[in-house]
């Protein structure tokens, strides 16, 4: 007879675990589940999970460390303050060169920056030892309640625009109806029948001086300079500004309310 496989306790696999899974497993252990813990710390629950199957959270330790302390000493149980006390513990990730890495989200305002770089194509170090950076693009979106409290967010990218030299380009969303043209004739947006979205609730989407479709294909870009003037022309309402372009330039009934507008906003490369 086939003796019995003796059954595994686990405690081998337990003892092979990081430093950030251990101490998850203490907080499990005192009664908290996974989705709790990602809330004291902050974070997705799905990171959690990653210290046990890949290895990660090396920067929560010592915020692990410090929730696991306060549990055991009889200290406060809820959540809030829990991840109160984590929030001061928790250290930054960082990225190869040594700086706080960007937080990658999805988030209704970007800005990205790069590396400036010299003659034999080094990085360009600033006084404070780190190195110099650029602006190279920005964009910011906004919905038909931040539109009807004058979307502030859009203006801070036709400012950069503006002040480095760059292009703009716009995403407006509006009644299908609305649109004085057909999607994809010449006359509209060339090439909006690449850049056009058809909503179920009756509005569209259209980009214009997008260009992504090559030479020939449409506007590249709007001086930024020259959309700020429009801006301001407009009390600083970029919604605003970019209705009575389309309105002036024969592309939407004049009175249409933009329900949803993306600004975009890049530097050219240089020739």
């Amino acid at each position: 007879m086939t003796p019995r496989r003796r059954r595994s306790t686990g405690r081998g696999r337990r003892d092979q675990r990081n430093e950030a899974a251990r101490l998850t497993d203490e907080l499990l252990d005192a009664g908290f589940n996974k989705k709790q813990v990602g809330e004291i710390l902050g974070r997705n629950p799905s990171l959690v999970s990653q210290f046990f199957t890949k290895n990660k959270g090396a920067s929560m330790v010592e915020a692990l460390r410090a929730v696991v302390q306060e549990v055991q000493t009889g200290g406060p149980r809820d959540i809030a303050s829990l991840k109160a006390l984590a929030a001061g513990h928790v250290q930054p990730r960082l990225n190869r060169e040594g700086y706080r890495a960007r937080v990658r989200s999805k988030r209704e305002h970007l800005r990205a920056e790069k590396t400036v770089k010299d003659e034999r194509g080094k990085p360009v170090i600033g006084p404070d030892g780190k190195p110099v950076k650029a602006w190279s693009s920005s964009l910011a979106k906004a919905g038909r309640q931040h539109i009807a409290s004058g979307a502030s967010r859009l203006r801070p990218v036709v400012e950069d625009a503006a002040r480095y030299g760059g292009k703009i380009a716009f995403t407006v969303r509006a009644r299908r109806g609305a649109f004085t043209h057909d999607a994809g004739r010449m006359a509209d947006s060339p090439g909006v029948r690449r850049n056009i979205v058809q909503r179920r609730d009756g509005t569209e989407e259209r980009a214009y001086a997008d260009n992504r479709g090559g030479p020939g294909s449409g506007e590249e870009g709007f001086d930024g300079a020259e959309f700020k003037a429009m801006v301001d022309a407009a009390s600083g309402d970029v919604t605003a500004a970019v209705q009575k372009w389309l309105v002036d330039n024969d592309r939407i009934e004049p009175g249409t309310p933009i329900v949803g507008l993306e600004i975009r906003a890049w530097m050219p490369k240089e020739d």
